[in-house]
């Protein structure tokens, strides 16, 4: 029974990022028959920033009617539309219309919205949702959010998303002369039953939340209640007829929303310092410049790091079932080695198309081992804290999934001058490219 819990938690985790996932790896086969081109993947970066309007919308119900609002509700509302979305993405993403005498992917651009909306939501919608249930599915539901962008992956993985071969540029004598260019090639099997895979995974989500709320087994599986006692914080609040998860979460009193009175507000501030920051780096900033860091050293090396590192993510959760450390300083310590990580992989990117050791094995081992520890021990660190997190309540969860999306949005939105307006990083070409020395 307790196999069927964990089955179910990892699959309602798999609907939380999905289908914006599935998106991403999807676009090399979707950009040659839209209007948009390339500017797609800029078209997307901005869509999604968009769509934090749900989570904001959210956290706010919760900040002044406290109790109102249930997340039960909500996820179900989500979920189906994440499914219907899938499939109308299936029928309608290659729909065009007229928008100020150009085509515009209308229907695509608006049902992406709508998909990111589902995805940006369910970051303060599971979360809290989770606590409903005994602790240790928490880590199994982790497991299940890193599945959400892993099987994408390898679902286009096999598909061919991203395959191409090199045309080599023919002189005016015939004979071919440089490089050659990239041609991407059209995948096993079309973008609809890609789309209609994530719609597939979508239904399995819902399901899986069906079951958790109805079958008596799960109903088994729900945490305890716990007195409303701990800590002086807690006894405040009731004092004051006011449930602790439901207290007031100013920065100023953040500190007292959590229910054990452990934690002092400078370390509150810690623990969501931490937590945005490895998010803007995992969410925003380093999938932003991915291609530019390890395309020169050849479509393998870029294809291993997208996917051993969304392996990573599960494989950390997993690690971290047996070996849980909530060690403030530890988290800090990993918070920088991620961080270090990221400085030689943005290094990398800044010198594309021609970064340090292009010219042998040792380059592309590098920066493939750089970007599955990066994703790993990051995971290992959004893990401990949202354990940390999960003991503290209702509200603290809500503020969980809000600083994930607000730290993902920022490191977001910096970037997008970067790459798209300045053009601060050069594609290296898979086939091939001419560095000086």
């Amino acid at each position: 029974m307790g196999l069927l819990i964990h089955s179910l938690v990892c699959l309602l985790g798999t609907g939380s990022w999905v289908a914006v996932n599935g998106i991403w790896v999807e676009l090399p086969l979707m950009v040659p028959s839209v209007p948009e081109g390339w500017l797609l993947p800029s078209c997307l970066t901005i869509i999604i920033q968009l769509a934090n309007v749900g989570p904001l919308a959210i956290t706010l119900a919760h900040r002044f009617q406290p109790g109102r609002l249930g997340e039960v509700g909500i996820i179900y509302a989500i979920l189906c539309l994440g499914l219907l979305a899938c499939l109308l993405l299936a029928a309608f993403w290659r729909e065009t219309s007229v928008v100020g005498g150009s085509p515009r992917s209308t229907a695509l651009l608006s049902l992406l919205f709508f998909l990111a909306l589902v995805d940006c939501t369910s970051s303060v919608t599971f979360l809290p949702y989770m606590r409903r249930l005994r602790p240790r599915y928490l880590t199994t539901y982790f497991i299940g959010e890193g599945l959400s962008g892993l099987l994408p992956g390898l679902m286009a993985l096999g598909q061919g998303a991203g395959t191409f071969r090199c045309a080599q540029n023919a002189s005016q004598g015939g004979n071919s002369t440089g490089p050659g260019q990239a041609q991407y090639e059209e995948g096993r099997f079309s973008v609809t039953a890609f789309f209609s895979f994530l719609g597939g995974m979508m239904a399995l989500s819902l399901t899986a939340f069906v079951l958790l709320n109805h079958l008596p087994t799960a109903k088994r599986a729900r945490a305890k209640k716990e007195p409303h006692c701990a800590g002086g914080n807690a006894g405040a609040a009731k004092g004051k007829g006011v449930a602790p998860d439901e207290r007031p979460t100013s920065w100023a009193s953040l500190s007292g929303s959590f229910r054990s009175g452990t934690y002092s507000c400078s370390q509150v501030a810690y623990i969501f310092g931490l937590l945005s920051w490895v998010n803007a780096l995992t969410n925003g900033i380093l999938p932003a410049i991915q291609s530019y860091s390890c395309l020169p050293y050849g479509n393998l090396a870029y294809h291993l790091s997208a996917t051993l590192a969304a392996l990573a993510n599960p494989l950390a959760c997993f690690l971290g079932m047996f070996l849980p450390n909530r060690s403030l300083v530890l988290m800090g310590l990993l918070s920088l080695a991620g961080t270090l990580l990221a400085c030689y992989i943005m290094a990398m990117a800044v010198l594309s198309p021609c970064p340090l050791l292009r010219n042998g094995p040792l380059g592309a081992i590098l920066i493939v081992v750089c970007w599955v520890l990066f994703i790993g021990i990051l995971s290992y660190v959004k893990l401990m804290i949202g354990i940390i997190l999960r003991d503290e309540g209702h509200s603290a969860l809500v503020w969980c999934g809000a600083v994930v999306q607000l730290g993902s949005m920022v490191g977001a939105l910096a970037m997008f001058p970067l790459v798209s307006i300045y053009n601060l990083f050069r594609s290296g070409d898979p086939c091939g490219t001419t560095c000086s020395d």
